[in-house]
């Protein structure tokens, strides 16, 4: 985990951002692990586990999240391999962050969330959690990890979130 990915400097000062909520996702081709930032933009919480259906209702979804948590920025999972290169699912998950983009009016952000999944499985193992159990938890507790991240680096000194450009 650690650094953000495609982000450039959108020619506003680092301080004049956008008011509103980030919402980070943890990719998955069934499943998609959604965490929300406070308004203050600090503190991830897990939101849910969104399992997807066609591309109209994951739209609708998306869009009412959006909406009712007054989200302005995504904030992609990407996953590479431990030397940093892009992975057959780092395409997946470009492919589908262009499609968030599109399909909501936000802009959004690629942030490497190598262990993500890792870290909350072994969290959810130490709470004592049946694999069911685990298995409805693990995608937003990853998300709520890759967020915490995303806020964490955001805090010190990192670079500004960026529209996504490709």
């Amino acid at each position: 985990m650690g650094t953000p990915r495609d982000a450039t400097d959108p020619g506003r000062p680092s301080g004049d951002r956008p008011p509103g909520r980030i919402a980070g996702i943890d990719y998955g081709t069934v499943r998609i692990g959604i965490a929300v930032s406070d308004p203050e933009r600090s503190i991830a919480s897990p939101w849910e586990t969104y399992t997807r259906r066609t591309p109209e209702l994951d739209a609708a979804q998306f869009q009412r999240l959006a909406a009712e948590e007054a989200v302005t920025l995504w904030v992609v999972g990407l996953p590479l391999h431990l030397d940093g290169r892009e992975s057959r699912k780092s395409l997946e998950a470009r492919q589908f962050g262009r499609w968030l983009q599109q399909a909501t009016g936000l802009p959004v952000l690629f942030f490497d969330e190598r262990f993500t999944t890792v870290e909350a499985e072994d969290l959810l193992r130490e709470a004592e959690l049946t694999g069911k159990r685990r298995k409805c938890r693990v995608d937003m507790l990853a998300a709520q990890l890759l967020l915490t991240a995303y806020l964490e680096s955001q805090t010190q000194g990192g670079t500004p979130p960026a529209a996504l450009d490709d």
